[in-house]
């Protein structure tokens, strides 16, 4: 059965709660660049892949897949930094990084499905 909603992708779910988990891990964050930034980013995953979906041919969808895999690469490497900073702590980092490595991997699922047809 074909998806008829961009609601019913995995990745696209999975996008939303990490970017819900962004949101509340650096909400009291006083660095007030660094936290619009990774938000931004975060948002960027799973507004890319509704996006793609609803241009309705696999072509776009898959360009907008990659871009939300790239913007999924730019959290990360924030992730990275905010370990650095101590603005989040390791053990949330570690958490936080594994989410979207899952995104990124079914994401990448999901490129190989469309570029098959």
């Amino acid at each position: 059965m074909a998806i008829q909603k961009f609601e019913d992708i995995i990745a696209w779910q999975k996008a939303q709660d990490f970017a819900y988990e962004i949101y509340m891990e650096f909400n009291d964050l006083k660095d007030f660049g660094f936290r619009d930034q990774i938000r931004r980013a975060a948002v960027s995953i799973s507004n890319n892949i509704a996006e793609g979906f609803d241009r309705r041919t696999d072509a776009d969808f898959t360009r907008c897949i990659y871009i939300a895999s790239g913007s999924c690469s730019e959290v990360k490497s924030m992730l990275y930094l905010a370990a650095r900073l101590d603005y989040i702590d390791k053990e949330k980092s570690c958490i936080l990084l594994e989410q979207a490595n899952e995104i990124s991997k079914i994401s990448r699922g999901l490129i190989k499905s469309l570029t098959k047809k």
